[in-house]
């Protein structure tokens, strides 16, 4: 047994100790590609859902060296008519890119010298297991000799292969050489067909583009943009989260809140697993987003100076869906040609969620739409809200503060104002025709409300639907709001309506002040009116 050739499955069955989703069956999809010209996979899906744990599964299910059904017979793959068949049948090597590079760094080796590293280690070590194959100089030979005497096919399971290109970001000779290993292992006819059984490689990005074509050309690729059969592998899924939360007697409202909101192919409602792990563990619902080296700074990819990335920046914010082509993105963390590709690698970082429109494809069926998936995520888009360096969004910001003192202090014609301001800079739609296109306008004028309030839409009541109630964060001596537009009618009338089909009773829970805010746009005179009132609850 060791640590790159053969390591067992001792890490999985640390996993398996603690809260394990069953999520075994993707091991059923990896067996069918055994042996066949499918058997290159290539994962990608953001940091933090789950990628680590399913190669130690991989691990243990395959390794030669140990017998991991005490581990397994319980779980879904045993139920698979391939189980047994694969089960503990491969020579494995497993790889983690991050941990070579991490001691690169600490010993100052330059990045392009890791697949160098790696070659050296795996021979090394390979000899070391099999002690007859010591004279062998080329890795690949050895490796060779290794199936030829033990009759026995390697399956290649590696982790954050991506990270070279992540942190060898500007270094193309890094990149080049390690471009080059890989290729020696899966694109070779003198090695691939006689020594790979299968191949497993997970990261954050989709294998990086050499001009039009991937780099790796013989893997399958499946991204969050294009799962197909794994999309019920990547993250939890609804019903998963449902049962763990009974399980722990913890509230499933409040874990969809939070962590709720991806879309990965046909599955609509995807958790992240680190979070909802991470929520139960310490009962808390929060944003459990930190930093890694998995990822820049959501900052440095918002304050980009793209073609109107600000404003769809500001867009997203809001709470707005906006359409994105993903297929100019170079599947790189430098490469980027116009905002269409920050946004696309934010989708795969997971800081957006992607879902095809079929009324938004191009002829190549690459558009879809993109927003923030949830609170969690949201509250990251808050934080740098205010850090943004571009005179845009600070203005907007500033504008936007302002709106809400001058609402809650009820000056109608200040907010009338600022409202209007928002219709006539950038950041309004470009047809301004109807009570949508204001609800737009005045979303976007209450954007910096964001880190302060809860914003929900057309929330229904027993009587009818109010366009926009904002809910005061815990902890905040706000006021509540209840916005109630029109169009080609009167800001009064919106009032007149709150109360007549008793909004106010959506928060009949809430102890704190309620304002109700009217907005009205006259089309023809092209003019902006509000009325705003603080809700009586005596006459209730």
């Amino acid at each position: 047994m060791g640590t790159y050739l053969n390591p067992g499955n001792s890490g999985f069955a640390e996993i398996l100790k603690s809260d394990y989703v069953d999520k075994t069956g993707l091991i059923s999809i990896i067996n069918s590609t055994i042996g066949t010209k499918k058997k290159l996979t290539c994962i990608s899906r953001p940091r933090r859902f789950g990628k680590s744990y399913a190669a130690q599964m991989l691990c243990a299910y395959y390794d030669r060296t140990c017998d991991s059904h005490e581990l397994f017979d319980k779980y879904e793959i045993s139920n698979d008519e391939s189980y047994d068949k694969h089960m503990n049948k491969y020579h494995v090597i497993s790889l983690d890119i991050t941990g070579f590079i991490s001691n690169a760094k600490k010993k100052r080796i330059p990045l392009r010298d890791i697949p160098e590293k790696i070659d050296s280690a795996l021979l090394s070590e390979t000899q070391r297991i099999y002690p007859e194959l010591d004279q062998i100089t080329d890795l690949n030979e050895c490796l060779l000799e290794l199936v030829r005497k033990t009759g026995t096919k390697i399956i290649f399971v590696i982790d954050e292969w991506d990270s070279m290109i992540r942190e060898a970001k500007e270094d193309e000779e890094a990149q080049d050489s390690y471009f080059n290993l890989l290729r020696g292992w899966f694109k070779n006819n003198n090695f691939t067909p006689e020594a790979v059984a299968a191949a497993y490689m997970t990261g954050i990005l989709p294998i990086k583009k050499d001009g039009s074509q991937s780099a790796i050309s013989d893997f399958i690729e499946y991204s969050v943009l294009e799962p197909e059969q794994f999309a019920s592998y990547v993250g939890f899924t609804e019903d998963e989260v449902k049962r763990i939360c009974k399980d722990r007697n913890q509230k499933f409202d409040e874990m969809k809140e939070w962590y709720d909101g991806y879309t990965v192919g046909e599955q609509h409602s995807v958790y992240n697993p680190y979070s909802v792990m991470k929520a139960l563990s310490t009962g808390k619902y929060k944003s459990y987003w930190k930093k890694t080296s998995a990822a820049e700074t959501l900052i440095t990819y918002i304050d980009m100076d793209q073609d109107e990335l600000q404003d769809t920046i500001a867009r997203l914010i809001a709470g707005e869906s906006v359409v994105v082509d993903t297929d100019s993105f170079r599947n790189d963390v430098e490469t980027f040609t116009c905002k269409d590709d920050v946004l696309t690698l934010l989708t795969h970082l997971g800081y957006l969620t992607y879902e095809e429109e079929s009324d938004s494809y191009d002829d190549d069926g690459t558009v879809g739409l993109v927003r923030i998936p949830n609170e969690e995520v949201r509250t990251e888009f808050d934080k740098i809200l205010r850090k943004a360096e571009h005179k845009d969004l600070i203005a907007l910001v500033k504008r936007s503060d302002q709106l809400l003192k001058d609402t809650i202090v009820g000056n109608s014609d200040a907010v009338a104002k600022a409202i209007a301001d928002v219709h006539d800079s950038e950041y309004a739609p470009t047809f301004y025709s109807n009570e949508q296109s204001l609800r737009y306008v005045v979303k976007m004028a209450y954007i910096s409300c964001v880190d302060q309030y809860a914003k929900v839409e057309e929330m229904a009541s027993g009587h009818g639907i109010a366009d926009v109630v904002f809910l005061p964060k815990r902890r905040s001596t706000l006021p509540a709001m209840i916005v109630e537009l029109k169009w080609n009618k009167d800001a009064h009338g919106a009032i007149e309506q709150i109360k007549d089909k008793n909004y106010p009773k959506l928060l009949a829970n809430y102890g704190g002040k309620i304002l109700l805010v009217g907005v009205n746009y006259d089309d023809n005179t092209k003019i902006h009116d509000c009325e705003i009132e603080e809700y009586n609850k005596s006459q209730e």
